[in-house]
């Protein structure tokens, strides 16, 4: 299925237009405007709707020339088909000039529509739509339920928006207990579900009432508790196309349940941070999801961080580092009540703050072209099957 986009003032050639390619069958028109748009206005539809095919009225030479190239500009491969009223000679000079070079003229008929559009799907083929998109796709992925793995994408969602000229999206995929609205404090009563469920018809109309904006950052909550949805995996590969094309960087909340739909969303991601704390559990189920990981291929596109680390901690980082065969990322410092402040004020941690820098400290090895550490080599495999005394004892004592 071919997808299509119509830019026609005249209601009428665009009504014929749309009828002739409902009976040809074989494409689905994902947009249609009614007047030509500004540059802006075409580079938002394409980011939007990635068209592989434009139909756009000759009626306006000067107007149509400038939508052509516009599309080549910002879509490089999109073709674009001129329609008019007729096959006036001068009409179809003057779009040729544009370099346009299919036209079709009213009242349409079949077949010439289906070898037009059979030229353009070779084209197609030969030279597929380039569209401008991120590659920045950060997925956080909690060890075990109170890492904090929410707090830590929120804050580097919020860190990231702070660059210049970077807009973010923040998407909490927890379904089964999404804190991101909750932290942030938004109130849209749309949620995550609703974007997956129009995936197919995202536009740059729909969009912004799913979304609650803080400045640069959208953020898409969780919604209720709903632990039997369903989420198709072709649903959230558009979600993450449509993502891709609008945003500069994108940070997604999952719940650590490895559902099928995580997968998925790891599959798409430059980056899965996996977030443990410095304590035997956390770094047993650490281990655990590691271990899933490499079985479906992903185990390369694993950083490492620690979170509420401590400078003396009981399980120094070394050997956590030996235990999970990887390097840490990073390590961030135990803030309770900094993030408790900012949970109060709906916002992130203080910049200023020992954490706040952590995650700028973060973004900035985020944004560096460098990917994760390779996987050292794995020893102290035996280290949960038989614990050391120390860390066992000094486990028991802080827990009494």
């Amino acid at each position: 299925m071919l997808r299509a986009a119509i830019i026609c003032p005249d209601q009428n050639l665009g009504d014929q237009l749309e009828k002739i390619l409902a009976e040809v069958g074989g494409v689905e028109i994902v947009r249609r405007l009614d007047h030509y748009p500004n540059s802006t206005e075409l580079v938002r539809v394409i980011r939007a709707t990635a068209p592989q095919i434009v139909f756009v009225s000759a009626d306006a030479p000067e107007r149509t020339a400038e939508v052509a190239v516009g599309t080549e500009s910002f879509a490089p491969g999109t073709q674009v088909v001129g329609i008019h009223h007729s096959k006036d000679p001068q009409v179809m000079l003057d779009i040729m000039h544009a370099g346009i070079r299919e036209f079709l003229a009213a009242p349409f008929e079949r077949q010439p529509v289906y070898d037009a559009l059979c030229r353009a799907a070779d084209q197609l083929e030969k030279r597929p739509p380039s569209f401008e998109a991120s590659e920045r796709l950060y997925v956080f992925l909690p060890s075990k339920p109170g890492a904090g793995a929410s707090t830590l994408a929120v804050n580097t969602a919020m860190a990231l928006a702070r660059r210049p000229d970077m807009n973010v999206l923040l998407a909490d995929f927890d379904l089964n207990s999404g804190m991101v609205g909750f932290m942030l404090k938004t109130e849209n009563g749309y949620s995550v579900l609703d974007a997956v469920d129009n995936s197919g018809k995202l536009d740059e109309s729909l969009w912004p009432q799913l979304v609650s904006s803080i400045d640069r950052l959208d953020v898409l909550h969780a919604g209720t508790l709903n632990p039997g949805t369903r989420i198709e995996p072709q649903q959230v590969r558009r979600l993450v196309e449509f993502a891709r094309r609008n945003y500069k960087a994108i940070c997604i909340d999952l719940s650590g349940n490895m559902e099928k739909y995580s997968i998925e969303l790891m599959h798409e991601a430059s980056r899965i941070l996996l977030v443990c704390t410095p304590e035997i559990p956390s770094l047993h189920l650490a281990r655990q999801k590691l271990n899933f990981l490499r079985s479906v291929d992903l185990e390369d596109r694993v950083s490492l961080l620690v979170n509420r680390a401590q400078r003396r901690g009981v399980i120094p980082i070394d050997e956590i580092e030996k235990l999970l065969g990887r390097k840490v990322l990073l390590t961030l410092p135990n803030d309770y009540n900094g993030v408790h402040r900012a949970l109060t004020a709906g916002t992130c941690v203080q910049p200023s703050s020992d954490l706040g820098k952590s995650f700028e400290q973060l973004v900035k090895m985020l944004l560096d072209k460098k990917g994760p550490a390779p996987a050292g080599k794995r020893r102290f495999v035996e280290y949960f099957s038989i614990m050391p005394a120390r860390y066992s004892m000094t486990t028991d004592s802080k827990k009494s």
